[in-house]
């Protein structure tokens, strides 16, 4: 007998199965395309920016101001994004990213001023801030224990994928014409080729169902346990619906509820890593690899070129990471990248320092760093930080979480050129300074969470907290 759901959007999907690989799969890649419009928008602006300062005569503060804008979006979509993903649910949620993706990118091809431009780019930065916390929360919840580390990491890898994706959309638009033709319409097509990716993912997104976790605490089980059986299997699909019900049973879901006993730590430890993705320096070397390597005394088109390597050992190393990730765990590979990208940047560091060990010595570090990135600092603690939140708070944890990720990434990305100006290579020593933060905090309190269900962890955050009111 198959088991129906009242949601239309599921129906094409959900019979009786002994649990389908292939259906979760198909779900976390449509969840992930959040995650490439995520890298695709936040990327588009590398290629436009040069031609969008000559046509609206920007100086070097609107400039700046005109890249950074999305970012102000993406802290003010991550604010709202978990109060409306446990109001709404992970899926609805995603429907208005892919709507804002949409209106970004139309709204980015037609401005006739930096205002209007601006107003796009910034609803676009909402989209990226909502996706960047709900895709990987839907994946999360979808997945079977055994494999949600790599399912996870398919939206990072879908990211960098995005990026990689409009690099090669830019610069074949930049070949359609002259610097003229570039400067009066070359950046229009640049901006408006996001329409396409952002209307397929608002279409999928209406085949695919809620997140079961999502339904049970909103009291639907029967839809749930539908879902439940396709994922894992008719015979798994009750007991993962009463522990689920057991797991909500102990929850309360407000924000107040996140500074609980048993929930403090897993927010703190879900913050800090968000910063620390950002303060060990990735955007340094992704949004400004062409700066670095020229002060390093490459030519532009050479930098250029060994830029384009930068994004290719970033998309090999995340689908390494996508393989190991369930196998070896999150905290060892989180230590090997600290320990990793922070070598490389002291090496950086030293070599622009020195001027003698510059060329092959800053190529060859800028790599080793980002590889060390894409295989821990970048997917594992996605994956980390949509485990380790109860179901009912999980979507306002990982909103403050975001929130201070955003938050970082706009200040690395503001200051980093100013850094790189006063204090030349010795700026990548206070990046890698943070690694060192990073490698002894992930040693100290981050808890391995490979192969636990999302109520096992919780429940054993529950049995600390007890066992530490115990000997108060």
């Amino acid at each position: 007998m198959a088991h129906r759901t009242n949601e239309p959007e599921a129906a094409t999907f959900l019979v009786e199965t002994e649990g389908s690989v292939a259906y979760v799969v198909l779900l976390t890649l449509v969840a992930a395309l959040g995650g490439l419009l995520f890298g695709y928008d936040t990327a588009v602006i590398s290629g436009a920016i040069g031609f969008l300062k000559m046509r609206f005569a920007l100086d070097n503060l609107q400039a700046g101001w005109a890249a950074s804008c999305a970012l102000v979006g993406c802290i003010l979509g991550a604010c709202v994004a978990g109060t409306l993903a446990d109001h709404l649910g992970r899926r609805k949620v995603l429907l208005v990213s892919a709507v804002l993706f949409a209106v970004s990118a139309a709204g980015s091809a037609v401005p006739r001023n930096l205002t209007e431009l601006v107003i796009a780019r910034i609803l676009g930065g909402i989209g990226i801030g909502i996706a960047s916390m709900t895709s990987p929360l839907y994946i999360a919840e979808v997945s079977p224990a055994r494999m949600r580390g790599r399912l996870v990491s398919v939206n990072q890898f879908a990211i960098i994928f995005g990026m990689l994706v409009v690099y090669f959309v830019n610069a074949r638009v930049a070949r359609m014409g002259d610097d003229t033709w570039n400067v009066a319409v070359g950046w229009r097509w640049m901006f408006g080729s996001g329409i396409l990716p952002a209307v397929v993912f608002l279409a999928l997104l209406f085949f695919v169902p809620e997140s079961p976790r999502w339904l049970i605490k909103q009291d639907r089980p029967d839809e749930a346990l539908a879902i439940l059986a396709r994922v894992g299997g008719s015979q798994e699909a009750p007991l993962e619906v009463a522990r689920i019900q057991e797991a909500i049973s102990h929850e309360g879901g407000s924000f107040a509820d996140l500074f609980r006993p048993g929930m403090r730590l897993p927010l703190a430890i879900g913050v800090v890593l968000a910063i620390l993705q950002q303060v060990t320096g990735i955007n340094t070397v992704l949004y400004y690899a062409p700066e670095i390597f020229k002060k390093a005394g490459l030519m532009t088109t050479a930098a250029m070129d060994f830029t384009v390597l930068v994004g290719v050992v970033n998309l090999v190393f995340t689908i390494v990471a996508i393989g190991v990730v369930d196998l070896l765990g999150r905290k060892p590979l989180l230590l090997i990248a600290s320990a990793g990208m922070g070598i490389s940047l002291f090496v950086l560091g030293t070599a622009l320092n020195q001027r003698k060990l510059e060329g092959p010595w800053v190529v060859g570090s800028v790599l080793v760093y980002v590889a060390a990135f894409a295989i821990a600092m970048g997917p594992v603690v996605w994956v980390v930080m949509s485990e380790i939140f109860p179901t009912r708070i999980r979507g306002r944890a990982m909103s403050v979480a975001t929130v201070c990720l955003w938050i970082s990434c706009f200040l690395v990305s503001q200051f980093f050129l100013v850094m790189l100006q006063k204090l030349s290579g010795y700026a990548f020593f206070v990046y890698g300074g943070m690694c060192v933060v990073a490698f002894v905090f992930v040693l100290a309190c981050v808890p391995e969470t490979k192969g636990k269900s999302l109520e096992e962890i919780e429940q054993g955050w529950l049995v600390s907290a007890a066992r530490d009111a115990g000997c108060t």
